[in-house]
Parts: structure tokens; C-alpha cells; sequence
């Protein structure tokens, strides 16, 4: 028993350093976007698509969680997908142009969309459901940490040596966790000849990639070009097919009568939102830095670190104090916390000081670390018997709609500015008035855990009642 719990532990060390190694990946390209559109001579809203590209592909590799976790082994998923990680870093790296280092990134992203699923999969399989908060929340403190500290530490890698040390990093740390993993990773996790629908995986892959291709093209092309439209049509079509096929199917790629459960949908509009307006910020905040208030990459990387670091310590206060208090009260503080932080982001300007900046994005950052674990965790509570699926649906419309923040926000800044960021006092207009949108959004968050949201003790009685 102990020699199994062993393994077990250390199958998920292993596992959460990967998704740790993988999540600071994804976002740590935007700390180098100015310099990304110096050396290749691109936009902002070009160089921006090495990080919705990566977006993009992990949105779609994700319907693909729960037939993987049923089908293949940890070891198998663990080797595949740092190896397949690792040649996308290696691509990064000797990049020439910014599509060959896109070409990279997606490889990259494809070991991040096993990854990140997986290792939730199995933290959820292995511990009782009442814990589920108290250990999603230490997974999420470490998930946390991986991205704060790696944007920090890449704003001087970058200004120091160039963005392609970032990938020398990757490189390397990817070749250290597949030696140990050659020691400690065991085929003790079950398996199952689950079968695989191609059908549903093309139908899944075209709709994914349709919906979030078209509106990642609004930066280029506006939103009546049909290079914008013509994708979403195709990809919201595509979905309704593969929503379709599954309800005729005895094992479903995705089993989505989960969607019946209304807490389960509330939950996952809600983390919806909330990531949209985190990516958004990601990909928005070092371009107002940098691009429009012509500060550095380290200037803009110490701006967000305190912030970062907060995210850290509320991703493990918030489930701690959803088991004292009750998830509704922290849903409440998260999102008011956070229209407070978006509300002083509504009063930057070109010259807004260092402390007034790292302040204010501190405040926010502590809003979404109180809301972001437990509600993906409350959420896939009100479907704990279905977990894998539960999972699937939940991290791919997240996906989806993260890609949607991370390009609809620049693009929003971009139109209100006239047509193009810069240096002057029309786009620190457009980035209040953008500010001022990604406010509602959390207001509307606020109203639906006020009306929907409540612990599931208190949801189950009241429905014996009724």
C-alpha cells in the first residue's frame, strides 16, 4: 500500500512540475512582443499570434482529455507529450521567422493540451471529493507560481539576452524532467479500450479551430472580412454537428449531458469569463507598458510580479476559505476585488507612476486568485462523477474563450484608437475604455454567482425540498 501510494505521489510531483514547465510557456511570449516585431519585422497584432496560436492549439487539443486519459497509460501520456514539447522549443529557438516560430509554439502547445488536462484528471481520480478544494488549491499555488516567477524572470532574460534563451530554458528543463521521468514515471494508472470516434475529433478540431481562428483574424482583417467570418460560420457549424454525433454515440468523445446540469454551466460561464479577461490582460497590459507608455520589458515584468505573486498566495487562500465560508462569499469578494482593480485601470495614463500600476494590478490579480480554483473546482463538483468529461468541456471552452480574450482585447484597443497603438493620448483612451468593458464582464460574473451559486450541500437540500 505504501510503495502504491509512493508511486502515486510521485506520478503526480512529476506531472504537476510538467504542467508548470508547460503553463509558463504559454504566456511568456508577450513579455517579448516589442521585440518579436523589431527582429521580424512584424505587427503587434502579428507578433500577438505567437501567443493566441499556442492558445489556439491547446483549445483544440483538449477534447481530446478524456479519451486520452481513459485510453493510454501516464507514462505513455507523460513521454509523448514533453517529447513533442521539447521539439517545439528546440524549433523556437533557431526560429527564422515568426512562422517558423509559431510552427514551434504549436508543437509546444500540443504537450501543454495533454498536460494541463491530464494532471488535473488525475489529482481529481486520486484524492476524495471533499478534499478537492483544499488540493486543487496547492495545485493551483504551484500552477501559479510557474508563470508569475517565469514572466518576471523572462522580462530581464529578454532584455539581457534575447527572447531565444527562453527557449534554451524549455530545452533544457524538458530534457531534465524526461530523465526523471525515465526513473519514476510507472504504468500504474488504469486503462481502458475506449474507442475512438475520428468522426468526432475532426468535427471537434475544425469547430475549435474555426471559432477561435476567425476571431483571432478580427486583429488583421476587422470583423466584416469574410477571412473572420467565414471561420466562425464554419466552426460554429462544425460544433453543432460534433454535438450532434455525440448524444448518437454509446461512448462519446465528450459525454456533454453534462450540459444539462445547470450548475455545471453556470460555473463554467463564469471561468469563461473570467479567463477571457485574464488572457486579455496578459497579451493587453505589457503593450500599454511598453507600446503606449514606452516603458521597458523589465519595467513592465515589475509592474505585474507583485500582483503575480498575490495570484500565488489567494490561489490557496480561496479554497481554504470556501471550505470555512462557503463559495459563494469568495465568487463575491473575487469579483468585486477585481471590478475595483479594472475600475483604477480606467484612470492610466502615459505617465501613471510605477507604484499607482503595480498597485492596482496587485488588486486585481488578488480578485482572480481568490475566484479562479474554487470555481473550477465547485464546478466540477456539481459533475463529480463524470470528471473526465466534466474536465474536457470545462478546460476547452476556457480555452476557446481565452484565445477570444487574448485577440479580442488588443483588437478592441487597436479600433478605439483609431486603427493602430502608439505613443499618444488616443490609446491610453482606448485601453480606459477597454478596461471599462473587461469591468462589466465582471460584473455580470458577480450577478451570476449571486443568483446560481452555492455550496453543494446547500443545492442538493434545497432540491430534496423541492
Amino acid at each position: 500500500m505504501n510503495i502504491q501510494l509512493n508511486n502515486k505521489m510521485q506520478l503526480l510531483v512529476l506531472f504537476i512540475l510538467a504542467s508548470s514547465l508547460v503553463c509558463i510557456a504559454q504566456s511568456i511570449i508577450t513579455t517579448g512582443f516589442v521585440y518579436l516585431m523589431s527582429d521580424f519585422s512584424v505587427s503587434s497584432t502579428q507578433a500577438q499570434w505567437s501567443y493566441s496560436a499556442f492558445l489556439l492549439v491547446v483549445g483544440v487539443m483538449i477534447p481530446l482529455s478524456a479519451f486520452i486519459s481513459r485510453r493510454f497509460s501516464a507514462r505513455s501520456i507523460f513521454f509523448f507529450s514533453l517529447f513533442i514539447f521539447l521539439i517545439g522549443s528546440i524549433i523556437c529557438y533557431f526560429s527564422t521567422s515568426l512562422i517558423v516560430l509559431i510552427i514551434g509554439r504549436i508543437l509546444q502547445a500540443i504537450g501543454n493540451g495533454i498536460v494541463m488536462p491530464y494532471v488535473q484528471i488525475l489529482l481529481l481520480r486520486s484524492m476524495p471529493e471533499e478534499k478537492w478544494q483544499t488540493y486543487m488549491g496547492l495545485y493551483g499555488l504551484v500552477i501559479a507560481i510557474a508563470p508569475v516567477i517565469g514572466s518576471f524572470l523572462g522580462g530581464f532574460v529578454i532584455a539581457l539576452y534575447g527572447w531565444r534563451e527562453l527557449f534554451s530554458f524549455f530545452t533544457i528543463a524538458t530534457i531534465i524532467l524526461l530523465v526523471l521521468g525515465v526513473a519514476f514515471v510507472k504504468d500504474d494508472t488504469p486503462t481502458e479500450d475506449y474507442p475512438l470516434d475520428y468522426l468526432s475529433v475532426v468535427l471537434s478540431i475544425i469547430g475549435c479551430a474555426g471559432i477561435m481562428l476567425g476571431f483571432t483574424n478580427v486583429a488583421d482583417y476587422g470583423f466584416t472580412h469574410y477571412i473572420v467570418i467565414l471561420p466562425i460560420i464554419i466552426g460554429i457549424i462544425t460544433l453543432i454537428l460534433f454535438v450532434k454525433r455525440q448524444s448518437k454515440l454509446n461512448k462519446p468523445l465528450i459525454n456533454l449531458s453534462i450540459l444539462k446540469n445547470n450548475y455545471f454551466m453556470v460555473g463554467t460561464i463564469f471561468i469563461c469569463i473570467l479567463y477571457s479577461c485574464l488572457n486579455g490582460c496578459t497579451a493587453l497590459l505589457p503593450l500599454f507598458i511598453q507600446g503606449i507608455a514606452y516603458n521597458s520589458a523589465i519595467f513592465s515584468a515589475s509592474v505585474l510580479l507583485p500582483g503575480g505573486l498575490l495570484i500565488i498566495v489567494f490561489n490557496i487562500i480561496g479554497p481554504l476559505l470556501t471550505n470555512r465560508i462557503g463559495i459563494k462569499k469568495v465568487l463575491i469578494m473575487g469579483c468585486i476585488i477585481s471590478i475595483i482593480g479594472f475600475a483604477a485601470m480606467m484612470f492610466y495614463t502615459q505617465d501613471s507612476s510605477f507604484e499607482f500600476m503595480t498597485i492596482t494590478q496587485s488588486i486585481r490579480y488578488i480578485g482572480v486568485g481568490l475566484a479562479l480554483m474554487p470555481a473550477t473546482t465547485w464546478t466540477l463538483t456539481m459533475v463529480s462523477d463524470k470528471v473526465e468529461d466534466g474536465t474536457a468541456v470545462n478546460n476547452t471552452l476556457r480555452q476557446i474563450f481565452a484565445a477570444i480574450g487574448s485577440s479580442m482585447v488588443v483588437v478592441i484597443v487597436a479600433i478605439l484608437a483609431g486603427g493602430a497603438i502608439g505613443h499618444n493620448s488616443a490609446s491610453v483612451v482606448a485601453f480606459n475604455q477597454t478596461s471599462l468593458i473587461l469591468l462589466i464582464l465582471h460584473i455580470v460574473m458577480l450577478i451570476l454567482t449571486i443568483i446560481f451559486i452555492d455550496d453543494k450541500d446547500k443545492i442538493e437540500n434545497s432540491n430534496l425540498n423541492t
